[in-house]
């Protein structure tokens, strides 16, 4: 699936779920389910590019200064909380999402990251983005196996990093975090 198209359907899902679409903490968060709409309108080979896809973008997050951002920004982060804030991140748009790859600390000018800072609540992260994928699948054929063999199958030749790629510090040192991420240290550590 072309990258253009793919993030045009996540923002059709943005527009779907209104003023809410940029925090996963409330119990009934509209955009997962807006999500699920826009993608049961495609055919189901489309919703299993739409899949692949996915996994190359939340792929190409996989770097070292995001997850020290998701460490601050979440009160810790290991490896699925990892995979659940690229997720998550991916939800807030194309726009946010590149800017936060190269630029992990621009996190610090997000609402739902001040809300945090000031422990009001909020959450970037999203359980997964296979769940509204699955379900819409699953409102197209009736079932998913074929779902998962059919991402399986044009994955299994990707090769998955085995460590996170960019600079690396130690996520709970608060000198390191000042010089690496100034602003969200500013927010989470004072």
């Amino acid at each position: 699936m072309d990258i253009n198209e793919w993030w045009g359907l996540i923002e059709r899902a943005r527009e779907a779920a209104g003023d809410r679409a940029d925090d996963r903490d409330p119990p009934d968060d509209p955009l997962p389910a807006a999500l699920t709409d826009v993608l049961a309108a495609l055919e189901p080979e489309r919703i299993a590019a739409f899949a692949v896809t996915a996994a190359d973008v939340t792929r190409s997050a996989y770097r070292r200064p995001l997850w020290n951002a998701a460490y601050l920004i979440e009160g810790g982060c290991g490896d699925d909380g990892f995979m659940d804030f690229r997720d998550g991140l991916v939800l807030l748009g194309r726009e946010t999402f590149t800017r936060a790859v190269a630029d992990p600390d621009s996190l610090a000018g997000l609402p739902v990251v001040a809300r945090m800072g000031r422990g009001e609540g909020g959450w970037i992260g999203y359980e997964s983005l296979n769940v509204p994928i699955a379900e819409a699948y699953r409102r197209r054929r009736g079932e998913t196996a074929s779902l998962d063999a059919a991402v399986e199958a044009a994955l299994r030749d990707r090769i998955r990093p085995a460590e996170p790629a960019g600079e690396s510090w130690d996520a709970e040192d608060t000198a390191a975090n000042r010089l690496h991420l100034p602003r969200l240290a500013a927010v989470f550590e004072g």
